[in-house]
């Protein structure tokens, strides 16, 4: 499978630049690939497609304000620091811009209370960074740290809680998990009432975000480790739900890959946490998830699958057939998911006019959203 078959295109007047309020007014796909049906509805209509009895598994990482702007010593240049993931109490993996300047033994100055040096480089080009300050670090870094936005979103963000999800508790992530960006919690409130069941799970999004592909064959890509915790509390919610009849919906990515990493066969899973490089492309058999939402700000669009036949799609383009009835692809920065869609070109065209999809898959073929 070659990484040229899912290029796309996605004009960057389709991506939205400043998130809409309320959260849940984003508008939202829902499909129906049995029927060739498509509707446009809001996010806040999410609850009709859910039924009592489902659980929708959420990712609380919270994301760092990891993006740190300081100079070189002793010339004063000027150099950008990106933090990754915490190795011990001072040390960090990072990315350093640029970084053929930050060699071993580099000072970075950032402000008067805080500096790092460079202890060494990474086997992916980054360096690793230990900290020098006065005071409490994490009190230091909401000071001076930015909110590391996507690079296609050019205007600067004015509340720094808008890129975090409402149930975000634990710091941790370079990134948002944004499929979970336009919960508000009354509406989880609401989906509480009408019976499906939350969850969390926690994934710190990291380098894998933001690695490009360099492989021609997306076989041979290798994802980086990303940390990733499921307690026992929602393995037992997700063995219920399973033994009811009910559907596990993953919301994001990042709740995929976790629960896909804890499986321990199919339908089985139990708490566990540590490191994962999953890597989901085509022809992947899900054991846990059921069903899965997606969304990215009319960015990240689905790539899905009904069990009667395929295409891949990513922004602009659908290619036909990749033989399998069930995948979730993430490259790095490019994602996708599956669906069993006949009329590419009128599909294509109408998700590029999308910015918010919920995708349901189960192998059978029935349809959502993503």
């Amino acid at each position: 499978m070659l990484l040229k078959d899912f290029d796309y295109e996605l004009p960057e007047e389709r991506i939205a630049q400043k998130p809409i309020e309320p959260r849940n007014a984003s508008r939202l796909m829902v499909l129906d690939p049995l029927a060739g049906a498509m509707k446009h509805r809001h996010f806040y209509d999410l609850g009709e497609f859910l039924s009592p009895g489902d659980a929708l598994i959420l990712n609380d990482t919270r994301v760092l304000p990891a993006r740190l702007y300081g100079r070189r010593e002793p010339t004063g240049a000027h150099i950008e620091v990106f933090l990754l993931r915490r190795l011990d109490k001072d040390s960090w993996e990072t990315l350093v811009r640029p970084g053929k300047k930050a060699q071993v033994g580099q000072v970075i100055r950032f402000s008067d209370e805080l500096c790092a040096e460079v202890m060494a480089h990474t086997d992916f080009g980054g360096r690793i960074v230990k900290f020098r300050y006065e005071g409490v670090f994490e009190e230091i870094l909401d000071r001076l740290g930015e909110t590391p936005l996507p690079p296609y979103i050019h205007e600067r963000l004015e509340d720094k809680e808008r890129y975090q999800t409402v149930y975000c508790r634990e710091e941790g992530s370079a990134a948002a998990p944004t499929a979970g960006l336009h919960f508000t919690k009354e509406q989880l409130a609401e989906l509480k009432a009408q019976g499906v069941h939350i969850g969390f799970v926690t994934l710190h999004v990291g380098l894998g975000t933001f690695r490009p592909v360099n492989v021609e064959k997306i076989e041979e890509h290798k994802m980086h480790s990303e940390y990733y915790q499921l307690p026992e509390e929602t393995a037992a919610l997700i063995s219920r739900t399973k033994a009811a009849g009910g559907r596990v919906i993953a919301v994001g990515t990042t709740s995929i890959r976790t629960l896909e990493s804890a499986a321990e066969a199919q339908g089985v899973i139990s708490a566990k946490s540590g490191w994962t490089d999953i890597f989901i492309y085509p022809g992947y058999r899900f054991k846990i998830v059921d069903a899965f939402r997606h969304a990215d700000h009319a960015v990240e669009l689905g790539l899905a699958v009904a069990q009667r036949g395929c295409h891949l799609l990513r922004g602009g383009r659908v290619v036909p057939q990749i033989g399998s009835s069930r995948l979730l692809l993430k490259l790095g920065d490019l994602r996708a998911q599956a669906f069993g869609l006949h009329d590419g070109e009128d599909i294509v065209h109408r998700l590029a006019q999308s910015l918010d999809l919920f995708w349901e898959f189960n192998g059978h073929g029935h349809s959502l959203v993503d």
